[in-house]
């Protein structure tokens, strides 16, 4: 068996390989990680063990690159640059997959009973051990995982909806069958110039104005936001919160974040706005 450097074309089988089995994870189908493997095992003179960590590296990079990975193998970190190039040649080989409508699907006859889990935001006390944190922390910036997360239009819509549904159920289970009926999809119905995307309202008939941020990847995912979404957070500190959800191709969760935002996450100026003298 060979101990060697893994070379790009074995980088591509077993990412291809991988892959192969994160969409019928996706999808339902059954799949077996074992026999995968020995088969690849087979081909490129690796053994089965050494297979079966290096997929444990690749959902270590798609961890870092704010993307699902299989259940079951757990990220295993300090992986090689060479690894992360090779799941970005599948992704260029692939561009449906950056864009895919993410499940579950609120759309059509989504159950509105159906309230999202919401738990604690990242904080230092649960952060990763350092090494780890700083080497997703830097492919995330690296490859823009933020802007990336920001453009697909499909993903944020989706998210959206699905908190819409989830504020609706919220208020019906607390008897406010009034007040849901009040709670209004605003980046929808008025554009996204608002600062917020849902209108809605706590039980007690508090306002509440949420902006909505959504990820397949993880809780510390980055993820981008506009100067007039700080401003109307700032204007509205009583009433404006920033709703994260996450893991959403798998089962969504989400915490809740309240102005200041800069005293939960580190805001860098990404962009400059250039005018003529």
């Amino acid at each position: 068996m060979s101990n060697g450097p893994w070379t790009d074309e074995e980088n591509d089988l077993i990412v291809a390989d991988y892959f192969a089995m994160l969409v019928d994870d996706l999808a339902g189908r059954p799949f077996n990680k074992a026999a995968s493997y020995r088969r690849l095992a087979d081909r490129i003179n690796r053994s089965a063990k050494a297979i079966e960590y290096k997929h444990q590296n690749i959902s270590a990079v798609l961890k870092a690159l704010g993307e699902t990975w299989l259940i079951g193998l757990a990220p295993a970190f300090n992986f090689q640059g060479s690894l992360e190039h090779a799941v970005l040649r599948w992704f260029k080989s692939h561009p449906d997959w950056l864009g895919r409508l993410p499940g579950p699907r609120p759309a059509n006859g989504m159950r509105e009973a159906a309230q999202l889990w919401i738990g604690p935001p990242p904080t230092l006390s649960n952060q990763p051990p350092p090494q780890e944190l700083d080497q997703m922390l830097r492919i995330a910036r690296k490859f823009d995982v933020a802007g990336r997360d920001e453009r697909n239009r499909a993903l944020g819509r989706a998210g959206e909806e699905r908190v819409l549904a989830h504020e609706k159920a919220t208020l019906k289970a607390a008897g406010r069958d009034d007040l849901a009926r009040k709670v209004r999809w605003v980046s929808e119905e008025d554009g996204d110039g608002a600062g917020y995307d849902i209108a809605s309202y706590a039980p007690d008939g508090r306002s509440r104005l949420i902006e909505v941020k959504t990820t397949n990847g993880w809780e510390r995912t980055p993820f981008h936001i506009s100067r007039n979404e700080l401003a109307v957070a700032d204007e509205r500190r009583t009433e404006w919160c920033l709703f994260r959800m996450w893991n959403f191709s798998r089962a969504p969760k989400a915490f809740e974040l309240y102005p200041p935002l800069d005293a939960h996450v580190s805001l860098t100026p990404t962009s400059f706005q250039a005018s003529f003298h």
